[in-house]
């Protein structure tokens, strides 16, 4: 029998909480997932009841943990959590990753997947990046962090919000090892004529 994985989402103060949303329902509709640990930052709650309906984040297959709470599951290398993803990622929360601040436990959970070698991705929603976000990006992705931006796809023809935003989601349950239906070029559509 195949393992089921374990996935930390970590919901941060940056715009963009329907990624979240999104993202936490293809994963608790997964067979290959297992437990779902939700952090969510007190600014991530503001952003998301301000753009969305936090009601989502109550979803009883979800074990949500206090971000103050340094004593919970994800914040030890001991625990049985094989990735994590902080969506959307606030420049705030990656500059702490990045200087080691393991201030909170979303912080102490993304030090935790870098430091045991596992899988943390980030999905940073900021435009323009300035030069301070850019070097802690770097940083990040060069101590094995995978930098996926929430820089959405058109070409599969999104006909609403919710499509659209599903391409950076989809691109991050590949990034997961989460197998589940998603769009992939050439599957679906021709090639592009290039004459």
């Amino acid at each position: 029998m195949e393992k089921k994985r374990n996935i930390i989402v970590a919901v941060t103060g940056a715009s963009g909480s329907l990624y979240a949303r999104l993202l936490c329902r293809r994963l608790a509709e997964a067979n290959g997932v297992g437990r779902i640990a939700l952090i969510v930052t007190r600014n991530g709650l503001a952003v998301s009841a301000y753009e969305d309906d936090p009601a989502w984040m109550d979803d009883p297959r979800f074990t949500r943990y206090d971000n103050d709470d340094l004593f919970g599951a994800p914040a030890s290398g001991s625990s049985s959590f094989d990735a994590m993803v902080v969506i959307p990622c606030s420049m705030g929360m990656a500059g702490r990753i990045a200087a080691g601040v393991s201030n909170d436990l979303a912080s102490r959970a993304a030090d935790v997947m870098l430091k045991e070698r596992r899988r943390l991705i980030l999905v940073p929603r900021e435009a323009p990046l300035g030069t301070i976000h850019l070097r802690n990006l770097t940083t990040l992705s060069e101590c094995g962090a995978v930098i996926c931006p929430a820089a959405p796809s058109f070409y599969p023809h999104p006909r609403n919000i919710e499509d659209l935003c599903g391409t950076i989601v989809e691109r991050v349950l590949t990034l997961l090892d989460v197998e589940v239906p998603h769009y992939e070029w050439g599957a679906f559509h021709p090639e592009p004529d290039h004459q």
